[in-house]
């Protein structure tokens, strides 16, 4: 090593090793300093730097953290912080072609100008400052340096066609956002990566995409500083951008600045354009890929020797011009614009009058507006910082505590967490600066404690708002082609790696809604390779399952358990139907082909138990002839046959055919012929299934509630009402074994002069008596309607007439009932009447008025409806169809009341008269005494025996 310090220019493209050479030589030597351009970047090297020597001799020194340890050697700094005067051995100045930069050039040229290690110093950058190095510094010795890999332009792409491992770069937050909202979308998601992000919230970012979390980045042009990610693409979205003061095109240089992050090592990289940016020219894109650019003529510069005597000097330094022509002023910085507004502020002024109040007042003036709000209101905090340290040598504790508290809040969208971490970014700073407050460890710790949690939530935020985690784990998986991993819990809910991508139900993957595009593209793709497993130890698992685990729908649907896993379809016979399962075809052919028959096994199981009766008349041999036939068409039928339908038939049946057929279940009935045991629910259920896929029906009709005699007659198809074990009749539909009971009792009626319905005709069908009337009609009956008084039972008069007592039964009774009285009105003697006044008295409260009915409990007199049916044999066929109504019925025509016929021929014990209409009456006053006891009376000798003991 020579003995002289040397001046190193390492200059050349992107991923040529710059920085990380820099960090070997700056090792190689007791004592070191390195300036670099963002503190994202200065992180990265300290965290470097540590993990090879120990945090014990590294410091860490950006505008918003210092890390100094005592014993530190090696100094990690942005350039903005770089100690002076320390005399380290090495020094070295990192992007330095940033000396043109608008805003900051003029700290790097300082740096490039008067900081020198004492034993070497290195400028790292790109090689358009060649010129401008070696005419400010002729000493410099140059080291170019040759890129390690390839970069090509591929043109332009979509974001959807975007390469994995991709970079698109924005100008603005608003585009940053916009960018990474598709990717999420498209691509399960992106990591953001923006120079205002604090270093905890940028390298949580960049662990996302590093670790193949997500596949993209969306970041801005910082990622050009150095920053050393795995890029195999740069995208830019647009070619221009706002430098603070206007629009502009971006420069080659500054393009090939930021395309230079693809490709690291020795992996060749790629970069283009997407979105509404504009094709590269040739000569650009050329001009990139070969690192030919026009070199840097202007250097921005800033006076460094300040006079601190007074404001007015200190703003006139800062205002001189450089001598030498590579060198141009910088223009009014934030601090020089801050500075001549407070100069002004009488209570600045006024205080403002020696070099250290005008030296404190810079240091004041140079917090950066991290919350780039306007000048004014920043000059007015700066203004309130100033007055409390010149006033006070520090800045008030609770003041400050005030500031930090507002801040120290994790609420809030992604806009608002960005703000408070810039809000909080300046009281970090301030806490940063020495002898501003009055413990420095204290308030360090309190803001770096603010800006992690907010940089946590900041960094969570954005997660949540661009990155799907369950598409990109399993894009990552599937890329990867490894094994992926499904779990189905008992709800069957279905997680792949741990993210919630859907249910299975039965043996179809129902992927969960949420997603859309490309998300649920993926979803599919990955969950159904996941669930092959589960598909194939579902299907053993059902195989084996028994019938009470499976079920049919009454729209024909197959159930195991709550999961649809297939459905009946027709097959060649009604009672032979055939299936379809519902299973996903990547399931394999495996898996269909054992639902199916596992389906087919349970269903025809299902008919044969529940049709045994039925099934048992078409296997037996021993029917022959019409006996055999007629079994045959019940079978046909389901075990169902209106006997309209099949009149003939059953005349043709001897009486042996008929009795072997009754042997096997079947009821000749006078409606219908049917097997009784057909009619319980569960046949019938599955009957009117099997009717209905037979006669191609879309939408299944559904069977009555069981245990209902009669149900509502509603618009059904042909043949429904047969296959549900009822016979429509009127308004509403009666059971077939019930009506078979009805139509017994009716035998013994006399039809053809007209009978009444009894109480078992009403209790059996549970209907009112004008409910059974309607059905009546429905089967051919004529229904006369008439009323009549209804005359109520004795034992109900005596209930409801208070104070009459019934007559005694025998004689023994009547005696207990006079003795209970004490009165004999035998032995009572007759007296005279009393003579009537000539002038008639008041009626007193007991008397009757004249015209009162003279028995005032009398029952009232109620209406009583009642119907006489015949048979409606001229408007009817003997066997009329179901649900007809009778022609020219009388029904709701009052009729007199007279007395009706009832059974058979005349009624018993004769011809009686007519039931009077006149109202009965019952009085509850004693009866006139007689004088004399009457010989025909039962009681007669009892009460001659009481009037001789007297």
């Amino acid at each position: 090593m020579a003995d002289y310090a040397r001046i190193l220019a390492v200059l050349g493209p992107t991923n040529t090793g710059k920085t990380h050479f820099a960090i070997e030589r700056m090792l190689g030597y007791r004592t070191g300093v390195i300036g670099l351009p963002l503190r994202l970047l200065a992180r990265e090297v300290y965290d470097k730097i540590v993990s090879v020597r120990g945090p014990s001799v590294v410091a860490l020194v950006t505008g918003e953290e210092r890390i100094v340890p005592p014993r530190t050697k090696y100094w990690v700094c942005t350039v903005e912080a770089m100690p002076e005067g320390i005399g380290a051995d090495f020094v070295a100045i990192d992007e330095i072609q940033l000396c043109a930069d608008p805003e900051r050039g003029h700290v790097f040229t300082d740096r490039l100008l008067r900081m020198r290690g004492l034993r070497e110093t290195q400028f790292l950058g790109a090689s358009t400052m060649r010129n401008a190095i070696s005419e400010l510094v002729p000493e410099a010795e140059f080291v170019p340096r040759t890129r390690l890999s390839d970069l090509v332009y591929s043109g332009s792409k979509k974001i959807s066609k975007m390469p994995a491992r991709s970079a698109i770069v924005g100008f603005s937050v608003d585009n940053v956002y916009a960018i990474a909202e598709v990717l999420r979308r498209q691509k399960g998601g992106a990591a953001v990566v923006m120079g205002a992000l604090s270093p905890r919230t940028r390298n949580a970012q960049v662990d996302l995409y590093q670790n193949g979390d997500v596949d993209y980045l969306v970041a801005t042009d910082a990622i050009g500083m150095g920053l050393n990610l795995d890029i195999d693409h740069v995208a830019f979205s647009s070619l221009t951008k706002f430098d603070g003061r206007r629009m502009r095109q971006l420069m080659p240089n500054e393009l090939a600045q930021i395309a230079g992050r693809a490709g690291r090592g020795m992996s060749h990289g790629s970069f283009g354009v997407t979105g509404e940016a504009p094709d590269l020219t040739p000569e650009v894109a050329e001009a990139i890929m070969e690192h030919r650019f026009a070199p840097i003529r202007k250097l921005e510069w800033r006076n460094p020797e300040l006079q601190m005597g007074s404001t007015a000097a200190l703003i006139a330094s800062l205002e001189c011009k450089p001598e030498h022509d590579l060198l141009a002023r910088v223009g009014d910085a934030d601090d020089l614009t801050a500075l001549r507004t407070l100069s002004a502020a009488p209570d600045v002024r006024n205080r403002a009058t020696n070099g250290n109040a005008v030296k404190l007042l810079w240091d004041v003036c140079r917090i950066p507006d991290f919350r780039g709000i306007s000048q004014a209101e920043h000059a007015g905090l700066l203004e309130t910082i100033f007055c409390d340290l010149h006033e006070l040598g520090r800045i008030p504790d609770d003041w400050l505590g005030r500031q930090i508290k507002r801040i120290d809040r994790t609420d809030g969208d992604i806009d608002t967490l960005s703000k408070r971490l810039a809000y909080i970014r300046t009281w970090t700073y301030v806490a940063q600066r020495k002898g501003w407050v009055d413990d420095e460890g204290h308030w360090r710790g309190a803001t770096r404690a603010v800006e992690d949690r907010l940089s946590d939530a900041l960094h969570g935020a954005l997660t949540q708002r661009f990155v799907d985690r369950r598409t990109s784990v399993l894009l990552r998986r599937l890329k990867q082609k490894e094994a992926i991993v499904a779990e189905v819990n008992d709800t069957g809910d279905v997680t792949v790696e741990g993210e919630f991508v859907g249910r299975l139900d039965g043996f179809r993957f129902v992927q969960d809604k949420s997603a859309s595009g490309q998300e649920a593209k993926t979803l599919s793709q990955a969950s159904l390779q996941a669930l092959a497993p589960h598909f194939n130890l579902r299907a053993d698992r059902f195989y084996n399952a028994p019938d009470t685990e499976i079920d049919f729908t009454e729209q024909g649907g197959l159930m195991w358990g709550k999961d649809a896993v297939g459905k009946l379809i027709p097959g060649a016979d009604p009672m032979k139907p055939g299936v379809k399962v519902f299973v996903d075809e990547e399931a394999g052919p495996d898996v269909i082909q054992k639902v199916e028959r596992r389906l087919q096994h349970f269903i025809d199981r299902k008919i044969s138990t529940l049709f045994e009766p039925l099934l048992n008349v078409s296997r037996d041999e021993t029917l022959t002839g019409l006996a055999r036939g007629f079994g045959f068409r019940m079978v046909e039928t389901m075990g169902i046959i209106p006997r309209g339908d099949v009149a003939d038939e059953v005349k043709s049946l001897e009486q042996d055919a008929r009795g072997a057929l009754r042997k096997h279940g079947v009821r000749f009935g006078q409606f219908t012929i049917f097997m009784p045991l057909l009619l319980k629910p569960a046949p019938t259920r599955l009957r009117l299934v099997l009717w209905g896929l037979a006669n191609n029906m879309d939408d299944l009709p559904e069977a009555p509630p069981p245990g209902l005699v009669t149900v509502p007659a509603a618009n059904m198809p042909q043949g429904y009402y047969t296959m549900a074990g009822y016979r429509a009749a009127g308004n509403r539909a009666i059971r077939i074994d019930m009506l078979e009971r009805l139509a017994d009792m009716l035998r013994g009626e006399d039809s053809r002069s007209g009978f009444e319905a009894k109480a078992d005709m009403l209790s059996i069908t549970g209907m009112t008596l004008e409910q059974f009337a309607n059905l009546m009609e429905g089967l051919g009956y004529k229904a006369e309607r008439g009323e009549r008084i209804k005359v109520k039972p004795v034992d109900q008069i005596m209930d409801e007439a208070p104070g009459l007592e019934p007559a005694p039964e025998t004689v023994g009774d009547a005696v207990e009932q006079i003795e209970a009285e004490g009165i004999a009105p035998i032995a009572e003697t007759i007296e005279p009447d009393p003579e009537i006044p000539a002038e008639i008295p008041e009626m007193s409260e007991t008397e009757v008025e004249p015209g009162t009915p003279a028995d005032p409990i009398a029952p009232s007199v109620e209406p009583e409806v009642y119907y006489t049916f015949t048979w409606a044999a001229r408007a009817r066929r003997s066997n009329p169809p179901a649900g007809a109504r009778p022609e020219g019925g009388a029904r709701g025509k009052p009729q007199e009341a007279r007395s009706k016929p009832r059974g058979k021929g005349k009624p018993k014990g004769g011809d009686r008269p007519a039931k009077s209409s006149e109202a009965k009456s019952f009085s509850a006053k004693a009866a006139p005494k007689k004088d004399r006891i009457d010989p025909d009376n039962p009681f007669a000798a009892a009460l001659m025996g009481l009037k001789k003991g007297k």
